[in-house]
């Protein structure tokens, strides 16, 4: 039976295994994790039986598991998955119209070499995206203007100095791990750029056509997890502007602890301070090795005032309020049922809707739509 406090389930949408849910309207969008499921549209105006309207499928050897709609247009991402990836197929993202949501339109297909796009951001206008590029180390930063959603234009990038080999920069890291953008988020003229093992960087995109760096930490290697996603809360909180950085519990340095997620003071945007973390109570008893994927994963990109929704892998829903930021504190959970054939849950993506409506996406299979007193 699913564990739960100060939450109920409202359905359960029975379909492939996600990496992240989005919602415009009263529409759901399903980013899948395994080919060749690729994206899932349903309807959700009643909650309580959503209807699946559209499905699109893609290759073997990449994955579509990321998704963002703002509008009527949708992006996918294009990233190589497994070592037998079709070479013709290339990676990047994918541009829909979903005006009509049940019949999506192929726009255009924006393409790049290697490995592909991860997870990145779109405000109806730009893509911030996190792409492989020729000549480049690992994924940068990439800013794309869709004023043409069928002639996506490059506007600026930016790479951590010493990705660029092929323009003669000396390659640093032998000895560590490479860089790789997970993906950037912005708020205003501010790019905020969780890097994986390199940390995080915070950007100047008041000229989107060269980005500045303002700051930088990294937490790696004192603690051994990637940072995942950088999350600015909008209002201040006791006077001080917050980011919530999530780091994810995998690709571990070494064997260790589940992740948590930090919340540092950026009010002096160019030293940026921890303040406090979260870990869910009791989770971590002792600092004792865990396998990879029971902590932390993602926050909803998506939240109201202080309430931040959680995908916390094994640990399901967590639902974290940040009024007082030097002590975020756990207001509600839904912890599901193992997906058919899994161990244990694993909570990869969570989003909400404008009825605070929360909707949490397992990686093997199933999505949870839920209702908690701390959205009403």
């Amino acid at each position: 039976m699913p564990s739960q406090s100060n939450t109920k389930l409202v359905s359960h949408i029975d379909c492939p295994g996600g990496g992240q849910v989005w919602v415009e309207g009263t529409t759901l969008y399903v980013g899948h994790q395994r080919p060749t499921s690729g994206t899932t549209i349903i309807d959700i105006a009643d909650p309580r039986q959503p209807k699946v309207i559209a499905k699109i499928d893609v290759p073997e050897g990449w994955h579509s598991h990321k998704v963002r709609v703002a509008g009527d247009i949708m992006i996918v991402n294009y990233e190589k998955f497994g070592k037998s990836s079709a070479n013709d197929v290339g990676g990047g993202i994918n541009i829909y119209d979903v005006a009509n949501p049940a019949a999506p339109k192929l726009i255009t297909e924006w393409r790049t070499v290697g490995g592909g796009v991860h997870r990145f951001d779109f405000d109806g206008r730009y893509a911030y995206i996190s792409p492989t590029v020729e000549g480049y180390v690992g994924n940068i930063v990439m800013i794309l203007d869709l004023a043409n959603p069928a002639k996506p234009v490059e506007v600026g990038r930016w790479w951590i100095p010493g990705q660029w080999t092929a323009g003669g920069e000396e390659y640093p890291w032998d000895n560590w791990v490479p860089p790789r953008c997970h993906h950037p988020l912005r708020r205003g003229d501010r790019l905020y750029v969780s890097y994986w093992h390199h940390g995080f960087f915070i950007l100047d995109i008041a000229d989107m056509s060269t980005p500045k760096l303002v700051s930088h930490m990294n937490t790696s290697p004192v603690y051994p997890h990637p940072t995942h996603t950088c999350l600015v809360i909008p209002e201040l909180l006791k006077g001080r502007q917050i980011m919530v950085v999530a780091d994810e519990d995998v690709a571990k340095l070494w064997p260790a602890a589940p992740s948590f997620a930090w919340t540092y003071d950026i009010t002096q945007e160019q030293m940026p301070l921890p303040i406090s973390t979260f870990q869910v109570p009791g989770l971590d008893k002792d600092g004792s090795p865990q396998p990879a994927m029971t902590g932390c994963h993602q926050p909803s990109e998506r939240f109201t005032g202080s309430i931040v929704p959680f995908a916390w892998f094994a640990q399901g829903l967590r639902i974290v309020d940040y009024a007082d930021p030097y002590a975020p504190k756990e207001v509600g959970h839904y912890t599901p049922d193992p997906a058919p054939g899994a161990d244990r849950p694993s909570s990869n993506d969570v989003t909400t809707d404008s009825r605070g409506l929360i909707y949490l996406v397992d990686r093997v299979a199933g999505i949870d739509v839920i209702e908690a007193a701390a959205m009403s």
